[in-house]
């Protein structure tokens, strides 16, 4: 992936400083009215109304905290057959919905942003662009919103990845961040 290539993906989970990326099962309420692609953050629904259900993941409004991303579903359809799937469809109807979600605050996502991005910049927040994604690959195509800077901000950038098409200064930089508003911990305030 060239850092002069605008092609967003969602926050992609790249590692984690306890060595492990696991994803934790949730669930989805079925008939759940909004697209959820892979990549993208969700949040657990805090109380039942505005079509969600409590207890349940729903898609993180962009600028609203949330506890990961979404990285695939499996269900029962209403044939009885069992649907693994790296998205969750809109108004999809279902049974035994397990979502799975990333969830360890200290992972380290990349994720492309839409500006370039300069090493003064690392330890500032930033939220996300607007939900957006493809429905045919299922992912999420957010990017890091670089002129969204502010004290609290949905994820906090840590660095950029490593490689010879990505550096600072680069148009579409691939960034390193961190969830800076995950709905478990408590807000720090950009450096």
């Amino acid at each position: 992936m060239s850092a002069t290539v605008n092609a967003p993906f969602g926050l992609r989970p790249s590692y984690s400083p306890s060595g492990v990326i696991r994803p934790t099962a949730f669930t989805i309420a079925s008939g759940y009215a909004s697209n959820i692609f892979q990549n993208q953050p969700v949040r657990i629904a805090p109380s039942t109304g505005g079509g969600e259900t409590e207890g349940t993941i729903v898609a993180s409004a962009v600028g609203a905290a949330f506890i990961g991303t979404f990285q695939g579903v499996e269900f029962t359809d209403s044939d009885g057959r069992r649907r693994v799937s790296n998205k969750f469809t809109a108004s999809q109807a279902g049974t035994d919905i397990v979502a799975y979600v990333t969830l360890d605050p200290t992972i380290v996502y990349e994720i492309q942003s839409n500006a370039a991005l300069v090493v003064a910049d690392i330890g500032k927040q930033y939220d996300l662009t607007a939900i957006a994604g493809n429905t045919t690959t299922g992912l999420s195509s957010q990017a890091l919103d670089v002129a969204s800077a502010a004290a609290n901000a949905s994820v906090r950038l840590i660095g950029i990845t490593p490689g010879p098409d990505n550096a600072f200064g680069d148009t579409y930089v691939i960034a390193q961040v961190q969830v800076s508003e995950h709905q478990f911990v408590a807000n720090i305030a950009a450096i």
